[in-house]
């Protein structure tokens, strides 16, 4: 009966850990900055908000509530999607080194986005809009591309397929590029991936498609166990592995292409997450991928408070904080990858 028990306990603490974790992260991204914040300031603001009289100036407030805190929940909404889409993909592709932007999703984004920022300029609203629909438009050529193979709806064939879609679409992204470089420096900056906002819009912009899109996954947790196993095995169990893998990466995609439209490309999260939580505790899917979220959304907003101090008051782009600590890690995941096989 305790060993039965087992299983249950380790879930309940290693969520109640992540979700302490990630708590500790987001107080922190709230006070850390230029400007002076304490954590009575922050409680005093909750009260206020709650109808109790509170010691707070209109700075402070302004500063809370339309800047560090829409900010934080931006980064804990990316990197929690980051995460957990990096660990359905490995789940689905059974590879441990694939990652949210394997089908083409940073490419197509990429792309849209280079496209706006050249024709409209860097602070148009439509730029996040275009990275969607590119992001999309990339897994949809990716899809197209690998139904069409003679080898048929296999994993490795769409990861194939993504390969070619995102050289296709860098290549574009490239040759945009060269013809108009006055755009670049704005460009890259998109690229190497930021986490500015102009208050809530960024986060009401990408919540419906992370929210939907991480349920879906979360409910598929169970299954990504039994594919694990292995194609025929799976479906010798009874479970409809094209439907299953289907699911999993068009809900990935999504999430992951709402996540790049506000955020830019933010690399590595995606691996050096699943991975982390895999070796602490185990490797199933219905505690890696509720785990990945959390703790995901936890690294980026640790990630942020790094890009944001620094070099202060200069600002990292995140992309470069998360590709410092991410690259070494995937030369270490690669490596073990290599051993084990």
């Amino acid at each position: 009966m305790i060993a039965g028990h087992r299983p249950t306990r380790l879930s309940s603490g290693a969520l109640v850990i992540g979700l302490g974790i990630l708590l500790a992260a987001m107080v922190a991204g709230v006070l850390i900055g230029p400007a002076d914040l304490t954590f009575t300031d922050i409680v005093g603001a909750i009260g206020e908000r709650l109808g109790r009289p509170a010691a707070i100036t209109d700075a402070q407030r302004a500063i809370l509530w339309e800047i560090r805190l829409p900010r934080v929940v931006l980064g804990g909404l990316v990197g929690g999607m980051l995460g957990l889409a990096g660990a359905s993909y490995q789940g689905a592709f059974r590879n441990p080194l694939a990652d949210p932007y394997l089908l083409g999703v940073a490419a197509g984004a990429g792309l849209g986005a280079t496209l706006v920022i050249v024709a409209v300029g860097p602070v148009s609203t439509l730029v996040p809009i275009a990275a969607f629909l590119g992001a999309m438009a990339g897994v949809g050529a990716t899809y197209v591309l690998g139904y069409s193979a003679r080898a048929g709806r296999s994993a490795a064939t769409l990861i194939l397929s993504g390969v070619a879609i995102a050289a296709f679409l860098t290549a574009l992204q490239t040759f945009v590029q060269q013809r108009n470089a006055d755009s670049l420096r704005a460009v890259y900056t998109w690229i190497l991936g930021r986490l500015s906002t102009v208050g809530w819009h960024e986060v009401l912009l990408s919540l419906p498609y992370i929210s939907v899109a991480s349920v879906v996954l979360i409910l598929a947790r169970r299954h990504l166990d039994v594919l694990a196993l292995g194609d025929e095995e799976a479906g010798t169990l009874g479970l409809k592995v094209s439907t299953v893998r289907g699911v999993v990466i068009v809900a990935a995609s999504l999430g992951t292409a709402a996540a790049v439209a506000v955020s830019g490309l933010i690399g590595f999260v995606g691996i050096i997450v699943p991975h982390t939580i895999r070796l602490v505790v185990g490797t199933s899917y219905r505690l890696v991928l509720p785990l990945s979220f959390i703790l995901g959304a936890a690294f980026l907003v640790a990630a942020d408070i790094l890009a944001r101090s620094a070099a202060a008051p200069t600002e990292l782009p995140i992309g470069v904080v998360t590709a410092f600590f991410g690259a070494p890690f995937f030369a270490v995941v690669l490596r073990t990858s290599r051993e084990a096989r």
